[in-house]
């Protein structure tokens, strides 16, 4: 009787979970709510399903917002996904000194109507940055953003805002010798992918 107990314990937890992903995958596509943490908390408020230990993890969540744009997006996903490519190629051209990398929903495919573009850039003086850009013309805000570096330790970098193409930009700036040293990601744990400038052409040509 024990075991049968914990089974459908276990079986109510797993579809409590299935829920709540599909809920704060809704709520990161719809109202655009980008950390993974507060969509979920606001998701498990929604519903009334706070139980200890039954939150989805981010990689549930981000699958479940791949199935919704496979499902309520076929229609429009390629073509948003195609316009916010070409801007962050754009982008990127335009920062090309400072080795830019894309890195998050636009690179992944992941995108949704709400979605920023993630690049990162590198230079040892972040006002070498901010000189590019007031250069061109783009009137940007600064920013200070946290990554986890390694498992329990982050860091503060300089970023900057803006706006390209109608989507909103957000850039990081890290020192050079993080080139080959990618932050971890805020979905799996794992080392952020980052592509190059000619790998981002690709995927916007494609």
């Amino acid at each position: 009787m024990g075991r049968k107990s914990e089974k459908r314990s276990d079986r109510r937890k797993e579809c409590q979970r299935t829920v709540l992903a599909q809920e704060a995958a809704r709520l990161i596509c719809d109202h655009g709510i980008s950390d993974f943490r507060t969509a979920k908390d606001k998701a498990a408020w929604m519903l009334g399903l706070n139980e200890h230990g039954a939150l989805p993890s981010n990689r549930e969540i981000e699958d479940a917002v791949a199935e919704r744009n496979r499902i309520f997006g076929a229609a429009t996903h390629p073509q948003l996904l195609g316009r916010i490519r070409e801007a962050a190629v754009s982008v990127m051209q335009d920062l090309i000194v400072f080795r830019p990398r894309l890195v998050g929903s636009v690179l992944s495919g992941n995108v949704t109507e709400h979605s920023n573009i993630n690049v990162h850039v590198f230079a040892d003086s972040c006002e070498a940055v901010s000189m590019r850009l007031d250069a061109i013309g783009v009137h940007y805000q600064l920013r200070q953003r946290r990554h986890s570096i390694r498992r329990g330790h982050t860091e503060e970098f300089t970023g900057y805002d803006f706006m390209s193409d109608d989507f909103i930009v957000e850039t990081t700036v890290f020192p050079e010798r993080r080139k080959g040293h990618a932050p971890l990601s805020p979905v799996d744990g794992r080392p952020m992918q980052r592509a190059h400038l000619r790998d981002v052409e690709l995927l916007a040509a494609g």
